[in-house]
C-alpha cells in the first residue's frame, strides 16, 4: 500500500492516541472530517493498523520486574524454534519475543511480579524446553525508555 504524507501523518497522531476525535484528527491534517474518516477506514481495512491497545503501567498492575531473557538454542532447525516460539507464545509473562542473529538465539522480555514469578516461568517455560541449552538473564533496574510509536 502507498503511503502519501497525510496518510503518514495520520498514522503518527494514531499512534500517539488512538482516541482523539476524528474531528481533531481531520482538523490536524487538514481534512474534512468525512475524507480523515474515509483514510482511516482505508489503512483499518489493508491491515496497515494492526490493532488498538491500551498501555499499563506495569508497576501499578503488579508487574514489579523486567527480565530481558537471552536464550541460546542446541540446535537451529526449524521445526524446534517453533516448538520454542509455541510455548513462549504460551506464556503470558513473556511480552515480547525476538529471534536475533549473534551469539544468542532469542531475546524475550519478561515481566513477573517478583523473583519467585520468575523462577516459576523458568521452570515452566526454559526448563521444560529440550532444545534448549542454556539463557541468560539481564534484570531491568529502571526503564529509560519505552515507545510503541514508529515514525513515518
Amino acid at each position: 500500500m502507498e503511503l502519501d504524507r497525510i496518510d503518514r501523518h495520520i498514522l503518527n497522531l494514531l499512534q500517539r492516541d488512538n482516541r482523539i476525535t476524528n474531528a481533531h484528527l481531520a482538523e490536524q491534517v487538514g481534512l474534512s472530517p468525512p475524507a480523515c474518516l474515509q483514510r482511516v477506514r482505508r489503512l483499518r481495512s489493508s491491515k496497515l493498523i494492526r490493532a488498538d491497545v491500551l498501555l499499563l503501567e506495569p508497576a501499578l498492575v503488579g508487574q514489579m520486574l523486567t527480565m530481558i531473557v537471552e536464550v541460546e538454542l542446541e540446535r537451529d532447525r526449524p521445526d524446534l524454534y517453533e516448538r520454542f516460539a509455541s510455548s513462549v507464545h504460551q506464556a503470558n509473562e513473556v511480552t515480547q519475543c525476538y529471534r536475533v542473529t549473534g551469539e544468542v538465539d532469542v531475546v524475550l522480555v519478561v515481566s513477573v511480579a517478583d523473583l519467585q514469578a520468575f523462577e516459576a516461568f523458568v521452570q515452566r517455560v526454559l526448563y521444560a524446553e529440550p532444545n534448549m541449552r542454556k539463557f541468560r538473564t539481564l534484570i531491568s533496574l529502571k526503564r529509560e525508555k519505552f515507545e510503541t510509536a514508529i515514525e513515518l
